[in-house]
């Protein structure tokens, strides 16, 4: 075990774990931060997408102990108060189905915005690529983030 100091969104935290722990279990188990989802464990379904530093990133393989000095930022701390324009545009959209893969897809949405915040509808597929729903939502998503984009000017 290591104690391994973390900010999480805007917080300085400190956490003791196993510097392998993957950040996705520090976040769930340790902070209490519910909202990032373990999927598939291998990176490959994007529930457990956080921002570090900005990026999106998948959790459920970074060990902790890369972490470092990077900013973690999860749902819960995407905005204060739910009203971030992702987050607006999939109410809007009635994008949630079950809602398990939406902290990702919305994670993956938010990152892809700030690099292209005036996507094409093929960039959209691109940059969704690999956020697995389920409830196979991928058109009210595209919508959500077309109608995102376009608040956000």
């Amino acid at each position: 075990m290591e104690k391994i100091s973390l900010n999480v969104n805007n917080k300085m935290v400190s956490v003791e774990v196993d510097p392998n722990t993957p950040v996705l279990w520090v976040l769930r188990d340790h902070l209490n931060l519910a909202g990032t989802k373990y999927g598939c464990g291998v990176a490959q379904c994007g529930a457990c997408t956080i921002h570090l530093d900005g990026e999106a990133t998948r959790s459920c393989i970074l060990p902790v102990s890369s972490v470092g000095d990077k900013k973690i930022t999860t749902i819960e701390g995407l905005s204060a108060q739910g009203d971030h324009p992702v987050q607006q545009a999939w109410l809007e959209h009635d994008v949630a189905q079950c809602g398990y893969c939406q902290a990702g897809q919305i994670m993956t949405a938010a990152a892809f915005l700030k690099k292209n915040p005036d996507p094409s509808d093929e960039e959209i597929v691109s940059a969704m690529n690999g956020n697995i729903c389920r409830c196979a939502t991928y058109m009210r998503i595209r919508q959500a983030i077309k109608t995102a984009a376009a608040a956000e000017k």
